[in-house]
């Protein structure tokens, strides 16, 4: 059974920082990615990483947050910079099953992707 458990949230103030994990487990995965929602707001893209290490991320995020990934042990990883309150979310890591012909693709929609994670909640004080 393939899961996907995130961790690293929490609460922080404006202009500050937080490091997001995410460990997958039974199986291999292509692109790896991380999806927040908002109260009262849909679920929306914020970064995406391909088995080349290729990433997208979303205007929002860019230049603040990183994403990487670690094959060794399964795992993706948010490194969210220069935070601000309207990045107070629930955050959703999401891979997609590995299949040889989709290792460098960079989905944006959630429904392109088939795992998901529980949230982890990342609350910013102005």
């Amino acid at each position: 059974q393939m899961q996907l458990v995130e961790s690293g949230g929490g609460l922080v103030q404006t202009g500050g920082s937080l490091s997001l994990s995410c460990a997958g487990s039974g199986g291999a995965f292509n692109a790896m990615a991380w999806f927040r929602q908002a109260p009262g707001k849909e679920r929306e893209f914020v970064a995406t990483i391909n088995r080349g290490t290729q990433t997208r991320y979303s205007d929002s995020v860019k230049g603040r947050f990183t994403i990487s990934r670690d094959y060794t042990v399964n795992s993706v990883y948010l490194q969210m910079n220069s935070l601000q309150p309207e990045d107070t979310a629930v955050y959703y890591c999401a891979a997609v099953r590995f299949e040889a012909g989709g290792v460098l693709q960079l989905p944006f929609r959630a429904d392109e992707y088939d795992f998901w994670g529980r949230g982890t909640q990342v609350t910013v004080s102005s």
